[in-house]
């Protein structure tokens, strides 16, 4: 029975310091008075557990604000120099790996390109650990800061129990890659640090919902357009993983029976007329000119060539526009989202000429309550969001341990 109280005790410690630590870093800087407000804890509570959160370095004041009468009241800030956090963004393109303060502010980057035949997972691996290494060389004291690297990844992704997270990626040739023991073994990292997988839709999805164009919505789709199309679906607030965090895979949903062969080896899906990858082969295919394999390029070239009046351009990016809304009111009659957030690199790309023509298409084939509801717009966060919301896992992970480092243990 004591043994058990004293766990009770430990846990509502860590939780209170949690959600403090969490307060502050979204709603900061506050006064300790504004914080017992917001959270419901005790002034007391608030007093024991920003001292605790001072000691530790994890906060620092931040001036103060006058109170009604009496003395000003000093306002807390979480340290954004308190901790390192590493993003990698496993694209169909190329890794990109970033190093972060706890503010999420870009402090050193790599990126290593892909070739079709780049994806082995274990060149993957290699690149991500070359990566790693780069980032923290790259600015003094990093390794002994960091908290953690999250990587979002091209697919499935399952936590299998003990061990660690398995990757189903189709698209790029993965099946059941044990991505988190292999990078354990290859990257040169303590023990303790922790490597967190997610989908990169649903990391991109995390970043424009805590910082981006999706904040402050409840109900949201956060769709991702790079070389193939993804979707984190947000409802009540919380990402929706599925059965199996299988959920999301928008791009694979069919939009023609019997239509275009996609990369997943099926016909029709939305991502054979949508993803940049498709839309490139649709250009070659009308007799454009692709320059090289750079589909950045590619597009970029596409887009000069409407802008410059060529009708096949044109009309290939006009029904692009319709295909993308009428996947969009897909999403519409099924979830009712309040907001749908269109990026990643090729969705960004895009988006300035086609975007009044994807939401006429949406309001066209959506149903009208809920699409007279739904506000489509573009991402805020440019073409690092994955990378970025990569590195809230580990974030998140951090947060929800109250600042407490994994060796450090929850208490």
């Amino acid at each position: 029975m004591a043994e058990e109280k004293r766990q009770t005790v430990r846990d509502l410690r860590r939780a209170n310091r949690a959600a403090l630590l969490r307060h502050l870093y979204f709603h900061g800087p506050l006064s300790r008075h504004e914080l017992g407000g917001a959270t419901g804890l005790s002034s007391g509570t608030v007093s024991n557990v920003t001292a605790g959160l001072l000691a530790d370095g994890l906060l620092r004041e931040a001036g103060s604000v006058d109170s009604d009468g009496g003395r000003p009241r000093t306002l807390l800030r979480v340290r954004a120099d308190c901790g390192r956090l590493i993003g990698v963004d496993v694209g169909e393109t190329r890794v990109r790996v970033e190093l972060f303060d706890l503010a999420l502010a870009e402090l050193a980057r790599a990126e290593y390109p892909l070739t079709d035949e780049g994806h082995d997972a274990g060149l993957v691996v290699q690149r991500i650990g070359t990566g790693v290494a780069e980032v923290l060389d790259a600015v003094e004291g990093s390794r002994d800061l960091l908290l953690g690297v999250g990587l979002g990844v091209p697919g499935i992704v399952e936590h299998g129990a003990g061990g660690g997270a398995i990757v189903h990626g189709q698209t790029v040739g993965w099946d059941a890659v044990p991505l988190e023991s292999l990078l354990r073994a290859a990257v040169d990292l303590p023990g303790d640090v922790p490597f967190l997988v997610g989908n990169g839709a649903r990391t991109f999805g995390q970043a424009e919902m805590w910082f981006g164009a999706g904040r402050g919505a409840r109900d949201a789709v956060i769709a991702l357009i790079g070389s193939g199309v993804g979707a984190c679906i947000v409802t009540g607030g919380v990402p929706y993983g599925g059965a199996d965090s299988a959920a999301g895979e928008w791009g694979h949903t069919t939009l023609s029976v019997g239509g275009r062969r996609c990369r997943c080896g099926a016909r029709g899906c939305l991502e054979a007329y949508v993803g940049a990858s498709a839309l490139l082969e649709r250009w070659a295919e009308a007799g454009g000119e692709v320059p090289g394999r750079d589909q950045e390029a590619g597009l970029a070239a596409l887009l000069a060539a409407a802008e410059g009046a060529d009708p096949r351009a044109a009309g290939l990016l006009d029904e692009t526009a319709e295909y993308l809304g009428a996947g969009i009111a897909d999403l519409v009659n099924l979830f009712n989202p309040e907001r749908i957030v269109l990026g990643g690199w090729a969705g960004l790309l895009l988006g300035p000429r086609l975007l009044p023509a994807v939401r006429e298409a949406a309001g066209a084939y959506a149903l009208r309550h809920p699409a007279g509801r739904a506000v489509i717009d573009l991402g805020r966060l440019g073409p690092d969001a994955v990378t970025v919301g990569a590195a809230t896992l580990p974030l998140a992970d951090f947060l929800a341990r109250g600042g407490r480092k994994r060796s450090e243990g929850g208490g």
